[in-house]
């Protein structure tokens, strides 16, 4: 009898997928999985949309301004899809997972062939034969993904790599939807984890970061007996890995344990991702973020004494619907007092379902304001952390060719500045030596040390 994987195995061969992906490192890593399920079928990438015959859009629910993209560039391909009704067009990711979001492309979006969320990207190839049988949409939101399973994926490049140690969250931020979208957390079985970095290593990979909503909280909920730190360690002495990182860490569970790890591991990367949200102890409770600014100010200042070396991020959230002009002016202080290296800045975007969507907004203008001065006072911190590596020599591993110049490459430092110089790109996948000459507030740049 004839399976309906003998049917379609000729199918899809010619045939062509594209894949956007909007949002966060862990969405990145999820289409780097869904890329090896299309490839598996037979499929062949594209970065040509209106050449793919399966197109795909991975999709990110923190922010409305994702959201609000992700529509748009869905009804642009109303027309394609009218005069091309053999291609495939579908929709993933966290929006899916959610109903409010989901409803809008079910209700509003015809030309949507296959929707599914964060849990069952295994079950993409059964998706695909079930709307190819019955030419009708296919709407699937179950949790049926194995969790410690191996998961192939194609990797962005031959030497970086992610590696999700755990999904979920138990946090309930008053104004996030990830536990909706993510699910509760779940951590990864550390033997899993240790073969799949053990064996990315094996295959040349140079830099491995470990993903999970809340790293810290690894093994918390767990039938095995082991901590972040502790598997952080056991992964950093896996013989030939040259770099390992990871994101995102919460304050509120930040350990002594995890600053000695990184204190006494050379390969693990002096970089640290440490979400701020607001710098007002009355804000950070409204959020429900479960620390106040001392305990973040303490836990960022000790990362920098122990490490001196260490590069610090954050998240930043502008105009909160309790947040007051003083409560700002309570996030300017900790950023002039902690000095971060960078910072991903957001205006506060309510989240349907969320403790703080029911709550009365601030008028735009005002958050417009707070968000320009917030920038004021940031950027120029950036720069002068940027400016004290003018003079120094720093490993760089060269990712890619610049978007602006093609003689230029760019690369990362251990601490995670974003590095432009000059070389060729037969040196891309290399760590190389570059004396810094050069700054501004987001990248430093040098010259290539023979």
């Amino acid at each position: 009898m004839q399976t309906i994987k003998d049917k379609y195995k000729d199918y899809f061969k010619g045939k062509k997928y594209n894949i956007t992906t909007f949002g966060c490192q862990m969405n990145e890593h999820d289409s780097e999985r869904i890329s090896y399920i299309l490839e598996d079928l037979g499929y062949e990438k594209t970065d040509d949309r209106d050449q793919a015959d399966f197109i795909l859009f991975n999709t990110c629910l923190v922010r409305e301004n994702a959201e609000l993209k992700l529509y748009g560039q869905v009804s642009s391909l109303k027309r394609l899809k009218k005069e091309n009704p053999d291609k495939i067009i579908s929709v993933s990711g966290c929006m899916m997972q959610t109903s409010t979001a989901r409803e809008v492309i079910v209700n509003n979006h015809d030309e949507v062939d296959l929707i599914f969320g964060t849990k069952n990207i295994n079950s993409l190839p059964d998706l695909i034969y079930k709307y190819l049988e019955s030419g009708e949409r296919v709407v699937d939101i179950s949790s049926d993904d194995v969790k410690d399973d191996f998961v192939k994926y194609n990797n962005k490049n031959d030497f970086q790599a992610y590696v999700n140690i755990m999904r979920g969250c138990d946090n309930f931020c008053s104004y996030c939807i990830v536990p909706q979208s993510r699910g509760r957390e779940e951590s990864r079985r550390p033997s899993a984890i240790l073969a799949e970095c053990e064996n990315l290593v094996k295959d040349g990979f140079k830099e491995i970061t470990l993903l999970g909503q809340n790293v810290n909280s690894y093994g918390n909920k767990a039938d095995f007996n082991m901590t972040f730190p502790q598997l952080l360690e056991k992964i950093s002495q896996i013989p030939g890995l040259k770099r390992l990182r990871f994101t995102t860490s919460h304050p509120k569970d930040l350990s002594d344990e995890l600053i000695e790890v990184m204190k006494n591991n050379d390969n693990i990367c002096k970089f640290f991702h440490l979400p701020l949200q607001s710098g007002s102890s009355k804000v950070l409770k409204d959020m429900n973020r479960k620390y106040d600014q001392e305990k973040y100010i303490e836990r960022a200042k000790k990362l920098k004494r122990e490490i001196p070396e260490l590069a610090l991020s954050t998240d930043i959230i502008v105009g909160y619907p309790t947040e007051t002009e003083e409560d700002f002016q309570e996030t300017l202080k900790v950023c002039r007092e902690v000095g971060f290296d960078q910072a991903y800045t957001f205006k506060y975007s309510p989240r349907p379902k969320t403790r703080a969507a029911k709550l009365e907004p601030i008028d735009e203008t005002i958050v417009q304001d707070r968000f320009d001065r917030l920038l004021d006072t940031i950027y120029p911190i950036f720069n002068e952390k940027n400016k004290e590596y003018i003079g120094k020599t720093v490993e760089v591993l060269l990712e890619s060719v610049s978007k602006n110049n093609p003689q230029v490459l760019t690369g990362r430092t251990d601490s995670f500045k974003l590095v432009h110089v000059k070389a060729d790109k037969s040196l891309i996948g290399q760590f190389v030596k570059v004396k810094i000459t050069d700054n501004t507030s987001f990248t430093i740049s040098g010259d290539l040390v023979e």
